[in-house]
């Protein structure tokens, strides 16, 4: 079991375009939590930074990595590979920080199955519709067509692995989702009861499938 001066792990995974991202740096900023920062061979965006958002790499340097087990989880997802490097986040669980990971569900999966002796939280991020996961993709992506409809034809199946997260969070206005995340990592963390209703998360799916 993990000590008590340990730090945790919190991970939050989400079909692209519901807003994980943005959760995850605002959960950090507030909370003084560490972000895992991936490498990844996607180019980056206009508004991304090298070491800040991710570590940009060619394919041969990400899969040297991978190769010489590097990563605590990695995963490709639309073409690009990510992966966490496994040293740093040890070494911040070590130091009594808590380290909050932005990550699809193939490396949700990875790290749960590695059993770590560190406590650990799941969340899934869901849109309020397929609508508004729409219309936030085609701003962020506005620049090439063929990546938003890509990304919603993955919809379907993204969604339907919430059940393997500890909690799944509706993200209908940035304000209210965060809170609710921080409450609930709160009391799982001092082993107190949350209030989560999974019957409404699967009527929300249900609608989200329509």
């Amino acid at each position: 079991m993990s000590a008590e001066k340990d730090g945790i792990i919190i991970i939050l995974s989400s079909p692209s375009g519901a807003g994980k991202t943005t959760l995850v740096k605002k959960i950090s900023k507030e909370n003084n939590f560490k972000i895992s920062i991936s490498h990844t061979t996607r180019k980056p965006r206009t508004n991304e930074v090298n070491g800040k958002d991710y570590f940009f790499v060619n394919e041969k340097i990400f899969k040297n990595l991978k190769d010489n087990q590097k990563f605590l989880e990695h995963a490709k997802v639309f073409e690009n590979y990510y992966g966490s490097s496994k040293s740093k986040v040890i070494e911040n669980l070590n130091n009594g920080e808590n380290v909050i990971f932005d990550i699809d569900w193939q490396g949700t999966e990875q790290i749960k199955n590695k059993k770590l002796d560190y406590k650990l939280i799941t969340f899934f991020i869901l849109p309020p519709s397929k609508n508004e996961l729409f219309n936030r993709l085609r701003n962020r992506d506005m620049k090439d067509k063929n990546i938003v409809e890509q990304r919603m034809k993955q919809f379907n199946e993204d969604i339907n692995r919430w059940e393997s997260y500890d909690f799944v969070v509706i993200n209908d206005d940035l304000d209210r989702c965060y809170k609710e995340i921080v409450t609930l990592i709160n009391r799982k963390k001092e082993n107190l009861d949350c209030n989560y209703s999974k019957k409404n998360i699967q009527n929300h799916i249900q609608k989200l499938k329509m």
